[in-house]
């Protein structure tokens, strides 16, 4: 994740203990304390507060291409829109998760996700599934597209 990702999830995290949140919720920000996590920021410094919470200052999409070269377990991003999109533009995706949430937020919607992105990319469903409340989980697979989307010449 990057530095805006974790001040926002770190901070959940040591709220979640003096919240009233259901039990469920509780064990979730408990098991994202015990996880381990990597923040990729140049404006952070450690110590950092979250516990297992490794800072990388280098690049990050070098250290990316090191860790997928290197590491035994899948490695995902949360949130991050910046690193994601520096990682999709590397070609360093593999699959492209969206969860879905069943709310519109044109009033408290604080930034549209792709907006200044330059490049198109097809999804291909990998996986889906869908949570009580109406969430879903979308998982894809990205292919960059040569030309416009909707085109003959697309792929």
């Amino acid at each position: 994740m990057g530095a805006t990702t974790y001040r926002l999830m770190s901070a959940m995290s040591q709220q979640a203990q003096q919240i009233d949140i259901s039990e469920q919720e509780r064990t979730s920000f408990a098991q994202m304390a015990i996880t381990e996590k990597i923040v990729f920021s140049a404006s952070l410094h450690e110590p950092l507060a979250w516990p297992n919470t490794r800072l990388v200052s280098t690049d990050a999409i070098e250290a990316v291409r090191e860790l997928k070269s290197t590491s035994t377990r899948p490695l995902t991003t949360v949130g991050s829109i910046s690193l994601s999109r520096s990682l999709l533009h590397a070609g360093l995706v593999d699959r492209f998760r969206l969860v879905v949430f069943p709310v519109i937020t044109g009033r408290t919607g604080l930034e549209r996700i792709w907006d200044g992105f330059d490049e198109d990319f097809s999804l291909d469903l990998v996986e889906s599934r869908t949570f009580e409340g109406g969430l879903q989980l979308l998982e894809y697979r990205p292919t960059p597209l040569t030309s416009p989307p909707g085109t003959a010449w697309e792929r």
